[in-house]
């Protein structure tokens, strides 16, 4: 079996396990189970139990979440440690080597051309979806106070917090906070200088190639504990919700994973128009960074084995090293059809009717005010927020979604890594800077 086969088996049997013990757990915390006796009748009841005996369970639940969630956390520290340097170093390698700014502009805008027409799509996806689907009008669950914190802060969504947020101060602080989208911006930058000064900017070059191919092979070895990472998060979060919540918001799950499968088979579509069939092998091929971020919850988990997959599909370094860091900042598919499903939402969940117009302007404000999230926590959430209280829907809505998120999360941070690595081929093969390998249509 090779080697990527196995991390595929190893993170699915970790996804199983890690559901398995979070149940389990659920179940020896979760409550106890009487039978009562009603007449002729046998009722199965739950008992309550005094409320120190429920604390201490609850207590227990969160103290086992929290310390099996260490796996996790130390996986996507790992992850993050690796994201700034790699980002900076393959792009400035990318740019340098395009040659110039006129190369420089003409990928950037074929790049951007489908960036904005995939979040067009995504977006305007979510949106019909939920009008169609309804999922708010049949939650059938208490709604929180209008007034009630929710913790999540909201999104700047002035154009000047937008242009704050896509030009850094300070580089240094960029990277330290892991903000993609400006050490992007930072890296075009500095990846042009070098390009422009010659042969003075050579020895730049080679070393920042240096540093991307080591920072390539510390991949690899933190990617053998994706496994156990993926264990640490399936435990957490079944261990505190249980297998009920599945049960409880089990429709409005299954309609948004609905929606992430009619956009999966949209970009594959897309893909296929221009690649033609090579896009099923593309697919293959990426299944196991989207099974790593469906397991974390992360796109940014799955980024370097993204990298190192279209490489190898025969993607140019050159167009993997500029297109793919800028679709974590401008082309998270995912993300986007979740930002106009929830809003909407959680609209229907209050009773509200927001005209199209009013929809169509949220879709278009959404399409500026999302761009360059990858680096926030809880990304999606903040901007939602931020959203709800322009168009005065209740923002307390965003209680309903906090339970699920994680689960939502998983299907959102797959779709974006099937995004990114669509549009990567996609411009490759613009480009002419595809060459396809000899094992192209042979079974992965």
């Amino acid at each position: 079996m090779k080697k990527s086969n196995r991390l595929t088996l190893f993170i699915f049997v970790a996804m199983v396990l890690g559901i398995i013990l979070g149940y389990i757990i659920n179940q020896m915390y979760g409550g106890d189970t009487k039978v009562a006796l009603d007449g002729n009748n046998i009722k199965i009841t739950r008992q309550a139990g005094d409320l120190v005996k429920e604390a201490a369970n609850e207590a227990s639940l969160k103290k086992f979440a929290d310390n099996i969630s260490i796996l996790t956390d130390i996986f996507l520290r790992l992850v993050k440690m690796i994201i700034a340097p790699l980002v900076f170093s393959t792009l400035v390698v990318g740019v340098a080597k395009l040659g110039d700014i006129r190369a420089v502009g003409r990928i950037g805008g074929k790049t951007m051309l489908w960036f904005i027409s995939a979040t067009f799509v995504s977006l305007f996806l979510g949106l019909v979806l939920v009008n169609v689907m309804q999922p708010g009008v049949s939650l059938g669950l208490p709604l929180p106070d209008i007034h009630a914190a929710t913790g999540v802060s909201k999104a700047d969504m002035t154009l000047k917090g937008f242009f704050h947020h896509v030009f850094p101060d300070s580089v240094v602080m960029a990277m330290a906070h892991n903000e993609i989208l400006q050490i992007v911006v930072f890296a075009i930058f500095f990846g042009v200088a070098t390009a422009s000064i010659g042969e003075l900017g050579t020895p730049v070059v080679k070393l920042m190639d240096s540093v991307a191919h080591i920072m390539l092979k510390v991949t690899g070895f933190v990617m053998n504990f994706a496994p156990f990472a993926v264990f640490g998060a399936m435990a957490a979060i079944i261990a505190q919700k249980g297998l009920g919540i599945l049960l409880t918001y089990g429709v409005f799950i299954l309609q948004f994973y609905i929606g992430l499968a009619c956009l999966w088979l949209l970009l594959a579509l897309a893909g296929f128009f221009v690649m033609g069939r090579a896009v099923f092998p593309l697919l293959g091929r990426i299944r196991n960074p989207v099974l790593l971020a469906f397991g974390t919850a992360s796109s940014e988990a799955a980024y370097p084995r993204t990298m190192e997959e279209l490489e190898k599909f025969g993607c140019d370094n050159r167009i993997v090293s500029f297109v793919l860091p800028l679709g974590y900042s401008f082309n998270l598919d995912g993300s986007m059809m979740y930002m106009t499903f929830a809003s909407l939402f959680i609209a229907q969940a209050y009773g509200m009717h927001l005209p199209m117009d009013q929809q169509i302007t949220m879709l278009l404000v959404l399409m500026i005010t999302s761009k360059g999230i990858a680096g926030v926590p809880r990304a999606s959430l903040v901007v939602i927020a931020g959203t709800l209280s322009m168009f005065k829907i209740p923002e307390a809505g965003l209680l309903l979604l906090l339970g699920v998120d994680h689960l939502l999360d998983m299907g959102r941070s797959a779709t974006n890594v099937i995004g990114n690595a669509m549009a990567t081929a996609v411009v490759s093969k613009w480009e002419k800077a595809w060459n396809p390998p000899a094992d192209l249509y042979q079974k992965q």
